[in-house]
């Protein structure tokens, strides 16, 4: 048997995840105010990694076993939304599960989005099963060299 190590803090999270479901109805959405990200309750949320050029913003999302068709992203009042799919494997009777740690359904993420980002240019890839965003920057939020004149 292989030793495995034990994150505790993975666990709380999920216990909190578990929680949250049973307490709110799937799919509700909890508006945050202030330019905070808006918060949902969903059967799974898929992990992101979101970073920052001078040109961009980039956000990865990771939807193993998830197709391109069951995925949908939208751009709408300066939040950009991910939602989609992942639907659990038919039932084999052959086939005796001794654990289930991957979380299946729906999901729904949101973010608000930064004043600087050009919504019009928004662009969408998936590959591999990481969905690649990228969200560029207006011309006026780019940083611009001034030359300084001496006189």
């Amino acid at each position: 048997m292989a030793i495995v190590r034990w994150d505790p803090f993975r666990e709380l999270e999920e216990m909190s995840d578990r929680l949250n479901r049973m307490i709110t109805r799937p799919g509700a959405a909890q508006t945050a105010t202030q330019g905070k990200e808006v918060m949902t309750v969903a059967d799974w949320a898929p992990t992101v990694d979101i970073s920052e050029t001078e040109a961009e913003y980039a956000i990865k999302a990771e939807l193993p076993e998830v197709k391109k068709e069951d995925v949908k992203v939208t751009v709408e009042d300066g939040v950009l939304t991910l939602q989609g799919e992942r639907k659990q494997e038919k039932e084999d009777k052959g086939k005796k599960y001794h654990r289930i740690e991957r979380s299946y359904g729906r999901f729904v993420r949101s973010f608000t989005l930064p004043d600087t980002v050009d919504e019009s240019k928004v662009k969408a890839e998936y590959t591999d099963g990481v969905l690649h965003l990228h969200l560029p920057k207006s011309e006026k939020a780019k940083p611009k060299q001034i030359d300084v004149k001496i006189a």
